[in-house]
């Protein structure tokens, strides 16, 4: 039986290319985990193989099955300067033959050289990657609307666009990606129960940034009964706002299933406090977080969505609300090339 026959009917339903080296590993964290007072585990998601690697991987494979069947030749995205998942997208697009136009939008108030020239900026270049500039960086579906415009001009040069959408207005494809590495994850664990002997993890921590991670991972979860609380660690929005999108994203994603999974509010679990300043810039627990990491494990976290993510894991624990002892695992989304835009900060 092949990983894919283990998925549910209406996930399999859904036309993917094959992007990631998987499954990823999953590891134990044999320094920091008693160092932090619990058994911490890492689903190691930086590790899946295209271009330096990542979680969006998954959502691509998705996005591009669609545009396959589409007979694309090009693609459109668009994020923050250091997006990790344009740089992604750019790279899946020259492993397919196709075209990548990325837009890079003004979503985080840095002026630094290195933020602005380095990291996936300079990977986007290598890549041939067409670059768009957007001066906004809040309103995802103004972001969205340029890039339909883009698309528009590029269908009159005789192109064949598939745009890659991110905001509320358009379904959430992407998610099915982390629906599937959901449904890996509790499938490596129920191995090492049986080989191993070790407990379940009492909680899971995410970072929750578009929401599609977050929310295709719990749905991947609930669909095989495991009911584990998944924390999600805000990236971007405080945590109000960011549970009325990940559970509108959860239903969206369920739907896209043929349904008949539940999701309800008290599935939803978001927490805001390593948030401020604010998306993408840097803060005191993150950068503590991502040397902690590194000195203990050699792991190498990001300053935007994987390092904040330990901090919020980090509070979590100093806080009681995963208590001592506690089987944790921790969803690695990848991001390395973001720590060389961000070496200022890191250094200071």
């Amino acid at each position: 039986m092949s990983p894919r026959d283990l998925l549910p009917a209406g996930l399999a339903a859904h036309k993917k290319i094959t992007l990631t080296h998987g499954p990823t590993p999953l590891e134990r964290l044999h320094n920091l985990g008693p160092q932090l007072g619990i058994d911490l585990w890492v689903k190691r998601d930086d590790c899946t193989g295209l271009a330096m690697g990542g979680n969006k991987v998954r959502q691509l494979e998705y996005y591009f099955g669609r545009a396959a069947a589409q007979d694309t030749d090009t693609i459109l995205i668009t994020g923050a300067r250091q997006s990790n998942f344009v740089r992604l997208a750019a790279a899946a697009a020259r492993r397919q033959g196709w075209r990548p136009e990325v837009q890079l939008e003004d979503r985080v108030p840095n002026d630094d050289p290195y933020y602005r020239s380095s990291g996936n900026v300079l990977l986007d270049q290598i890549l041939g990657a067409h670059i768009h500039y957007f001066d906004q960086g809040e309103d995802e579906a103004a972001a969205d609307r340029n890039l339909d415009a883009i698309a528009a001009r590029l269908r009159d040069e005789g192109r064949r666009p598939y745009v890659i959408h991110l905001s509320l207005d358009h379904p959430p494809y992407g998610g099915l990606g982390y629906v599937e590495a959901a449904i890996e994850t509790w499938h490596q664990l129920q191995a090492q129960l049986r080989a191993q002997g070790r407990r379940p993890p009492s909680h899971v921590v995410i970072p929750s940034g578009s929401g599609l991670t977050h929310a295709g991972f719990l749905v991947g979860a609930r669909s095989v009964g495991w009911d584990v609380p998944i924390l999600g660690v805000c990236v971007r929005r405080d945590a109000e706002t960011q549970n009325r999108r990940v559970l509108t994203r959860a239903r969206e994603i369920v739907d896209l299933l043929g349904g008949g999974i539940k999701i309800t509010e008290q599935d939803i679990i978001t927490d805001d406090q390593v948030l401020a300043p604010g998306y993408g810039r840097i803060n005191a627990p993150t950068k503590a977080a991502i040397s902690l990491a590194a000195q203990s494990e050699a792991l190498l976290l990001d300053p935007v969505y994987s390092g904040r993510a330990m901090a919020g894991l980090m509070q979590f624990v100093d806080q009681g609300r995963i208590p001592k002892g506690s089987d944790v695992l921790f969803i690695h989304t990848g991001g390395a090339p973001a720590i060389f835009a961000y070496q200022t900060d890191l250094l200071a």
